[in-house]
């Protein structure tokens, strides 16, 4: 039995293509996709896929850089069976066998620390595999895959993680009367890409029945003289296609804000949740100004663990840290202004 109930659901107010790219900025699009081609039981594949692109001051488009990430996960367990990427990076051989979940992230600064701190396409989406395959997870959910939990331990160990999975909010009301997690319905998830725009986004493919896409939008743009700061403007989706080739929404934000030039701090930021999945979720939005005053450097461990319990979101989170490359895209906005 697959328990939904979309009376729960946060906002469903999906955004529009993204904007047009502005001369002088700099975009950077990534996309993780998860497939189940044998069955949800056998194991999963995933792509990779993210690029950077410069919009000259003459409008003109020019690839900065690219990266492509293959791996193949154990269906439940997510154990990492193998991977492969491009551009090369041998030591991540080193991390078969772990699982791609908590403790994976340190797993991989522990064997690509040069790429940790360069706003490092590669190093994207591999910070990024976790998040995006604990939310690969909703494909099992919806087809009804996912056991019932055996006991209280899986309630007590998720109580007030984050806003969706406060201990009395609907989620956790909703598996204590049924014993299993719910799968809400998000609504349909309209095409990002622009048809005025071709080269707004890296290539998409179209996701295959029961897979799953996370999926990035990034850009920068350097003001106009340096006493001035820098825009910038994020938008971020979890999507699922249903075995009849539906595509939905399971988490959309948007994210604006302000950088100084000169420090590298955020001035001013504002989060706004676009499809959740559950009404408590939305609370957490005013947790990105906690990031007013910080620099760009050393958000990711900074949101990583100070962002938690129920003013946060597990998902929102994954949004913030990524804006720690704001600082190297600067960098190449700015040479090119």
């Amino acid at each position: 039995m697959i328990i939904t109930d979309p009376t729960v659901s946060g906002p469903h107010d999906p955004v529009e293509p993204a904007p047009r790219r502005r001369p002088g900025s700099v975009r950077r699009t990534s996309t993780i996709d998860t497939f189940r081609p044998h069955g949800f039981d056998a194991e999963a594949d995933v792509i990779g896929r993210a690029r950077d692109l410069l919009t000259t001051v003459d409008g003109d488009a020019r690839e900065l850089g690219r990266a492509v990430l293959t791996a193949r996960l154990q269906a439940r367990s997510h154990d990492l069976l193998a991977i492969d990427t491009d551009p090369p990076a041998p030591a991540l051989q080193e991390l078969l066998g772990a699982i791609v979940g908590p403790g994976f992230r340190a797993k991989v600064d522990g064997v690509v620390p040069e790429r940790r701190d360069h706003g490092d396409l590669l190093y994207l989406l591999l910070d990024d595999l976790p998040g995006a395959t604990l939310v690969a997870g909703y494909a099992m959910l919806h087809a009804g895959m996912v056991p019932k939990p055996s006991d209280d331990e899986y309630l007590i160990a998720r109580s007030d993680l984050c806003a969706g999975w406060a201990a009395d909010g609907a989620m956790m009301t909703l598996i204590r009367e049924h014993g299993r997690s719910p799968a809400p319905m998000g609504c349909d998830a309209p095409p990002v890409a622009r048809a005025d725009d071709p080269d707004a986004w890296h290539d998409l493919p179209d996701l295959a029945p029961n897979a799953m896409r996370r999926l990035r939008r990034l850009d920068v743009m350097p003001p106009a003289s340096d006493d001035e700061p820098a825009s910038v403007d994020v938008f971020f989706r979890d999507s699922h296609v249903d075995a009849e080739g539906r595509e939905t929404i399971v988490h959309e934000y948007s994210v604006t804000a302000t950088v100084d030039l000169a420090t590298r701090t955020v001035v001013a930021i504002e989060a706004h949740a676009d499809v959740l999945p559950w009404q408590e979720c939305p609370q957490a939005v005013d947790s990105a100004s906690r990031l007013v005053g910080h620099t760009l450097a050393g958000l990711r461990p900074y949101v990583r663990g100070e962002f938690i319990g129920t003013t946060t979101c597990t998902h929102l989170n994954d949004v913030l840290r990524g804006l720690t490359d704001v600082d190297h895209m600067l960098d190449d906005a700015l040479a090119n202004r």
